[in-house]
C-alpha cells in the first residue's frame, strides 16, 4: 500500500459531509473525523506501521497525549517494542494522581504522539508539562499534520514536528479519485 493509499482509506473513513459546528463556533459543511480511523484496528495498525520507521532514534518512551493519541500510542507501541506512557491534559485529583500514566518518563527521551495537529498548542502545554516532570521531550509524532500553523508553534518551543501525513496529502488522495 502506498502513502496515497494510505490517505485515501484515511479520508474515506474520516470524511463527513453536513452540517457541523466546529470548536471554534462556526459551522462546516465538511468534517473530518479522526475517531473513525482510530476505532477501525486494521487501520489504525497499518497506520501505527507506517509510523515506526518515524520515531526518532533514541526514543525511550512513546507518549500519548489524552484523548487521540492514546489508541495511537497504544498500537505504535506493539510495532515499536518501546513502552508507553498516557498523557493527561491535567492530572487527575484521586488514585494515582499523576498526569502521565503507564510507562517512567523522568529523564528519559520521550516521544509526544498525536493524531491529527492544527495549532499544535496542547502538544506545547503538554510538552511543558512534561519537561516540568523530568522528561526530555524534543520531537513529536503525528498521524496528520493539517499544516496550520502546528509545525511552526512546536519549533518556537524546540519540537520537531514529524508527521505520517499532511493535509495536502488527504486533500490529493481525495481528488485522485474524483
Amino acid at each position: 500500500m502506498t502513502p496515497s493509499d494510505l490517505a485515501l482509506r484515511i479520508h474515506a473513513a474520516s470524511h463527513l459531509t453536513g452540517q457541523f459546528t466546529l470548536r471554534s463556533g462556526r459551522t462546516a459543511t465538511e468534517y473530518f473525523d479522526k475517531y473513525r480511523f482510530e476505532a477501525d484496528p486494521v487501520l489504525l495498525d497499518e497506520i501505527a506501521r507506517r509510523m515506526a520507521p518515524l520515531v526518532p532514534s533514541g526514543t525511550e518512551v512513546l507518549a500519548g497525549l489524552e484523548m487521540g493519541g492514546i489508541p495511537v500510542v497504544t498500537a505504535l507501541g506493539r510495532h515499536t517494542g518501546l513502552p508507553c506512557a498516557f498523557v493527561r491534559k491535567q492530572a487527575k485529583a484521586y488514585g494515582t494522581c499523576r498526569l502521565a500514566e503507564g510507562a517512567e518518563i523522568e529523564g528519559r527521551r520521550v516521544l509526544v504522539v498525536e493524531d491529527v495537529v492544527t495549532s499544535g498548542g496542547q502538544i506545547v502545554l503538554s510538552t511543558a508539562d512534561l519537561r516540568g516532570l523530568g522528561a526530555q521531550v524534543g520531537d513529536a509524532l503525528c498521524v496528520i499534520d493539517r499544516e496550520q500553523g502546528g509545525a511552526a508553534a512546536l519549533a518556537a518551543e524546540d519540537i520537531v514536528l514529524h508527521s505520517l501525513l499532511t493535509a495536502e496529502d488527504l486533500r490529493g488522495a481525495a481528488t485522485s479519485v474524483r
